[in-house]
């Protein structure tokens, strides 16, 4: 890669920290990688799709915007995404995506679970980093906010879920 191409490359990172949940309860969630729509709150649906190639996993995510009139049409806006890497003990997967409809050209994430410095008896941090081409019609400003508030929502959901007896419950007998 030439040093044009990685000057013309947006880099960022977003962390959050949550107050109760341990990141051993946390990483069961995450490690999911058709999960996603439970967490993430924009994403309407997320399931695994055939690609041709039993080596490859590949997931459709997709939200859907309602008509802004009585006649007009639902938007929907949609990803495929091949997961990179799975790792339990560092509770870290990456993802990059391959197609959608959305502007996207290049696209490599990375979600992790980590446990909060120094306070190891309750809480963690999630971190959600990314290597993207830019987005035509975005700046890098309002993209990285975009990942942002999305880790934001996604922590708010998986706090809230966590909380539930539940599945407080199954997370921890696993």
């Amino acid at each position: 890669m030439t040093t044009q191409q990685l000057e013309s490359k947006w880099e960022g990172k977003s962390i959050v920290n949550l107050k109760h949940p341990k990141a051993e309860q946390v990483w069961p969630l995450l490690e999911d990688f058709f999960n996603f729509h439970k967490w993430l709150p924009n994403i309407d649906t997320c399931h695994q799709i055939d690609s041709g190639n039993k080596d490859e996993i590949i997931r459709y995510c997709a939200s859907t915007t309602p008509p802004s009139s009585d006649d007009g049409e639902a938007i929907i806006k949609w990803c495929h995404e091949k997961l990179l890497t799975i790792d339990k003990i560092e509770r870290c997967i990456s993802y990059e995506v391959l197609d959608n409809n959305i502007g996207i050209k290049s696209y490599v994430s990375t979600l992790k679970v980590l446990t909060s410095d120094g306070d190891n008896e309750s809480g963690c941090q999630m971190e959600w980093s990314f290597v993207t081409d830019p987005v035509d019609g975005l700046t890098f400003e309002l993209f990285s906010g975009y990942v942002d508030s999305s880790l934001q929502g996604m922590a708010e959901n998986i706090e809230k879920a966590l909380e539930s007896p539940k599945l407080g419950d199954f997370t921890s007998s696993n």
